[in-house]
């Protein structure tokens, strides 16, 4: 019986709705932002978290900042979430113009 229930633990967790959206990383010892999307808010800390303990984000000047400053210094905040749209062209045509929005806004590079 364990086994089944952990079969539909499994089961559940993918069937979970994930919600996109666009996000910032603070620096507050620099100041510096970073802006970029994700299909998953939920998730995204976590896979760039672990890239930057691990010294490997694609980001080089992100990754700089985290090794000069240390992972107290940054924060991930969520700027807007695009809930409840299936086309996933629709979708990421809206998070491309969502992005820019929020870079130009904030003066931010891209992560």
């Amino acid at each position: 019986m364990k086994t089944e229930s952990r079969r539909l633990a499994i089961a559940d967790y993918k069937k979970r709705p994930s919600v996109a959206g666009v996000f910032a990383i603070r620096c507050r010892a620099s100041g510096e932002v970073w802006v970029g999307t994700a299909l998953d808010l939920d998730k995204i800390q976590n896979r760039i978290w672990f890239t930057l303990r691990m010294g490997d984000h694609r980001n080089a000047e992100l990754q700089h900042a985290w090794s000069a400053h240390g992972a107290a210094s940054f924060t991930l905040e969520t700027l807007e979430r695009i809930e409840d749209e299936e086309l996933a062209y629709v979708r990421d045509t809206l998070l491309k113009e969502r992005v820019q929005h929020w870079r130009a806004a904030l003066k931010a590079a891209a992560v």
